[in-house]
């Protein structure tokens, strides 16, 4: 009935504000918001999604200008317990019509290696266990749970996020001019997020599914024009060169790779770069770049040397990331069959693991790691980084089908993860991600 879908929404939305306000107001109704999240979960698969985006907002809000709630640590577990059994409950398994959907499967057992690999090898058996376990669940459920839902419920789902990520980046604005929006370091911008490396990559995701729409679609070009570059002015305002590399990079894979994995005709796929309003809108920025270039080739070395001696990009990711690089790859060549263990520091001994302090399990034990695929062949070696390689393959397979939007967004998260690996970590700035790469391999075919 309409009047029904109508209550819902409004439902939906009120709660979100409601929510919102609990988790801004202060650090008591900060904790009761995580609760409230926890039980908006149990209410339906879609709501099981928005519930794990907003935890991930709530863990990731800049602490400038909102409490830091005691509880948060374990009420993002608790928000992920829930939406898990909501979509689990919703899956049919305690009927005869139980259906595991194929990507869901191979991410349980992708995710149950994981497992058993922590327990035979990790040196902190109980860290790498519930960061695999954490990671597993929250995959799987985002998986199940995009891919169970309805055509519509999964574009208006689709929607939202868009739209979500679209306020968030609205939100962020006005803090250009204000001191809260670079208290991390005074010159790096993070917006409404706690890090400019969390807010900068945002901006990447959101700007990769701008120019997927670009060029993939004939309709509302000026307004994604305007929304993608807004986007890319606001990395190079949070100088996360993570971000700003991997949106560049995403967006010209996602070109290339998605002909060839949705097997389309590419002029079906890349539809939007054969209309004329797309071409001459590159005529016009490629006309606007020649004429500004001495100040965008001033501004792009200061973006990429980011108060470093560095004098190209080359050297700069050397400057970055040499020192992680060297470190995974000494203990690759120690340990290169089974590796160190899942999620655990290069320097184990330098790792900081916070617990509960009640029962004492582990609520965080944040580690820093470049490059994604050494960091897989270094925690979990050969055996698994090969398990990955297939999960990653069957992924892009099936977010091809989604054409290049779904395609620019996965290829954004896996290009930012050559600079930033957090794929695998779901507990901090990894659950947006995942989020997406649930909603890209469960996309319709175009």
């Amino acid at each position: 009935m309409p009047w029904c879908g109508a209550r819902m929404k409004w439902f939906d939305g009120t709660f979100v504000l409601l929510v919102v306000a609990l988790r801004l107001a202060s650090a008591e109704t900060a904790n009761v918001s995580f609760a409230a999240l926890a039980c908006y979960a149990l209410l339906g698969r879609a709501r099981a999604i928005q519930a794990l985006l907003l935890s991930w907002l709530f863990v990731m809000l800049n602490p400038g200008i909102s409490p830091t709630p005691s509880v948060a640590g374990v009420g993002r577990y608790g928000v992920l317990l829930c939406a898990a059994i909501s979509v689990l409950l919703r899956s049919g398994i305690l009927t005869r019509h139980f259906r595991m959907h194929p990507m869901t499967r191979a991410t349980m057992l992708l995710g149950g290696f994981f497992v058993f690999h922590s327990i035979a090898t990790s040196p902190f058996v109980d860290v790498s266990v519930l960061k695999s376990a954490s990671w597993m669940i929250a995959t799987s459920t985002l998986i199940s749970g995009w891919h169970s839902l309805s055509v519509d419920e999964h574009k208006t789902l689709s929607t939202q996020v868009f739209v979500g990520l679209t306020i968030l980046m609205l939100c962020s604005l006005p803090f250009l001019l204000l001191p809260q929006g670079y208290l991390v370091n005074g010159t790096g911008f993070q917006g409404v997020l706690s890090h400019p490396q969390a807010f900068g990559p945002t901006m990447a995701l959101l700007g990769a599914w701008a120019v997927g729409h670009i060029v993939g679609n004939r309709s509302e070009t000026w307004y994604f024009t305007v929304l993608g570059a807004t986007c890319l002015s606001l990395i190079v305002a949070s100088e996360a060169r993570t971000a700003g590399f991997g949106l560049i990079l995403g967006c010209m894979f996602a070109v290339i790779i998605t002909p060839l994995l949705s097997r389309s005709r590419t002029r079906v796929v890349l539809r939007g770069l054969l209309s004329r309003r797309v071409q001459i809108l590159l005529l016009i920025l490629l006309a606007g770049a020649a004429m500004a270039w001495p100040l965008l080739e001033s501004r792009m070395v200061q973006y990429v040397e980011k108060r470093s001696e560095a004098d190209d990009a080359s050297e700069a990711y050397q400057i970055s990331r040499g020192g992680l690089i060297q470190q995974m790859w000494i203990n690759i060549q120690h340990r290169p069959l089974l590796g160190i263990g899942f999620g655990i520091a290069s320097s184990p001994n330098q790792m900081v693991v916070e617990r509960e302090p009640v029962l004492g399990f582990p609520v965080s034990a944040a580690i820093e790691k470049g490059v994604l695929p050494l960091a897989v062949l270094e925690e979990v070696g050969v055996i698994g980084a090969l398990a990955v390689a297939v999960w990653l393959f069957t992924l892009l397979r099936r977010s091809a089908s989604g054409g290049v939007i779904t395609m620019a967004v996965v290829m954004t998260v896996l290009s930012m993860n050559m600079g930033e690996s957090t794929l695998f970590s779901p507990g901090g700035f990894g659950l947006l991600p995942l989020a997406l790469l649930g909603w890209a391999a469960s996309s319709r075919s175009v």
